[in-house]
């Protein structure tokens, strides 16, 4: 018996050596012995049986120093080469810590603020005073000069007046519309950066060409539909889906509540604790203040361009059966400052390539000019739609847009690939409630310091 459990054992050690030697041992040799035998493989469906394991040739075939290759020649998975790209794991770590971190903070606010959040302060705001509403009355008073132009197109297509003369009149008029609610900021002192107005309606399919679209009608679907380019044929959508439209219409309602709430709970707190540093210069006070207001501007700010650009604007467009949906396309994946600049508001971007930077390219502009251009008519407007509801020129606005001329050189000559996503997600963040506490506290000092000061 002893003999022939010797015999067996030698014969095993003997088996193995020469597996070892001829297929490479140990995995390799299996895998390979399993491709040239397919009926031989994981699912254990063989028809020939596999024999049950043996600890004693385990034992030996382990003791060797060329048995059971482990290594072979591999990178490890962060880096470049090892063709990794699973990291969804690690994304997912990131968003539980960002819900942990957020949530600590908001805890945070709550112990040291209580609750802030009253919706009826801000309908009080709107009917404290309801015969003193500038902004929406602005709106309202919007239409005569919307009308002017309508006639003057008129005038011009029956040829009672010159183009000389129909330009300088448009010229004008546009002069006029963009002066007129500036005076009215800085004369009227009941104006609040809080109001808005909504007008819905809807237009039936058909073909028109000029003069015939020269209607009110057609006017006023232009003036409504979400779109700052005119065409004589906007492609319109079949029907009104209602459950896609109610879906919306909750979605506006949601959202405005939240972000009312996160300003008043969040924003508001951080704000008024963030003009003493202003006051003293405390630098490190300041960058900690700044910090600080980025996370909840940031998430404001996400907040509200889904609101704004997917509820509203499709809101609007399924009402009016407007059917270019495209407001927005993957700014998110912005591997550039100027890839994020031509992605994340169509409408407005759509406005401006028509309007400036391709006229500009056709009066024999290269392209860097017209990109120049085009970002200081926008650091115009930024300027203008938040200097005039504080009543103040800082001109904080137009330097934060014009500085985005050097920015997107800068990233996109030394930041490539996710490198120029983290680098433009990194202004998005940082340069949001930069500009805000700038405004903020210069409306603080006008407004409530330079009084006490004279007293």
């Amino acid at each position: 018996m002893g003999d022939r459990n010797g015999t067996s054992g030698s014969r095993r050690r003997r088996t193995a050596s020469r597996l070892s030697v001829q297929g490479g041992g140990g995995p390799v040799a299996a895998e390979e012995e399993a491709q040239d035998h397919p009926d031989v493989g994981a699912g254990g469906d063989a028809p020939t049986p596999t024999p049950a394991p043996d600890k004693d040739r385990d034992t030996n075939v382990g003791s060797g120093h060329l048995e059971l290759r482990c290594h072979r020649l591999q990178e490890s998975l962060f880096s470049s080469d090892s063709g990794f790209s699973n990291y969804r794991g690690i994304l997912n770590w990131c968003v539980v810590m960002l819900i942990l971190s957020n949530a600590r903070l908001f805890l945070e606010n709550l112990i040291k603020y209580g609750i802030l959040v009253d919706p009826i302060q801000v309908v009080s705001l709107f009917l404290k005073d309801p015969y003193s509403w500038p902004a929406p009355c602005l709106v309202i008073v919007a239409n005569i000069f919307a009308v002017a132009a309508f006639q003057i197109e008129k005038l011009l297509s029956v040829d009672a007046l010159t183009e000389q003369v129909g330009l300088l009149l448009h010229v004008a008029n546009l002069a006029t519309i963009l002066c007129f609610p500036a005076a009215v900021a800085l004369l009227v002192k009941s104006i609040t950066p809080a109001s808005s107005g909504k007008v819905s309606g809807a237009a039936a399919q058909q073909t028109v060409s000029y003069p015939d679209n020269l209607t009110y009608r057609d006017l006023y679907y232009f003036i409504f539909a979400p779109t700052l380019c005119y065409e004589l044929n906007f492609p319109r959508s079949p029907r009104i889906r209602k459950r896609f439209l109610l879906r919306r219409i909750l979605e506006m309602l949601f959202f405005t509540q939240l972000q009312v709430g996160l300003i008043q709970q969040w924003m508001v707190p951080t704000i008024q604790n963030s003009m003493k540093p202003f006051k003293d210069m405390d630098y490190s006070r300041i960058i900690e203040r700044l910090l600080k207001l980025a996370v909840p501007n940031h998430l404001i700010w996400l907040i509200f361009f889904y609101w704004l650009f997917h509820s509203c604007l499709n809101a609007v467009a399924e009402l009016m059966q407007f059917g270019d949906r495209e407001f927005y396309r993957d700014w998110w994946n912005s591997e550039s400052v100027t890839y994020f600049w031509q992605n994340w508001n169509i409408p407005v971007h759509k406005w401006c390539s028509r309007h400036f930077y391709k006229p500009m390219l056709r009066r024999g502009s290269n392209r860097w000019i017209a990109r120049t251009g085009v970002f200081l008519v926008s650091a115009f407007f930024h300027e203008y739609l938040v200097s005039v509801p504080l009543r103040m020129f800082r001109l904080w606005a137009f330097t934060a847009m014009i500085a985005q001329v050097p920015l997107a050189w800068i990233v996109g000559r030394f930041f490539q690939g996710n490198y120029g996503n983290a680098a433009v997600w990194v202004t998005l963040i940082i340069g949001q409630p930069v500009a805000v506490l700038m405004y903020v506290h210069d409306y603080y000092v006008l407004n409530y310091e330079a009084p006490t000061s004279g007293a």
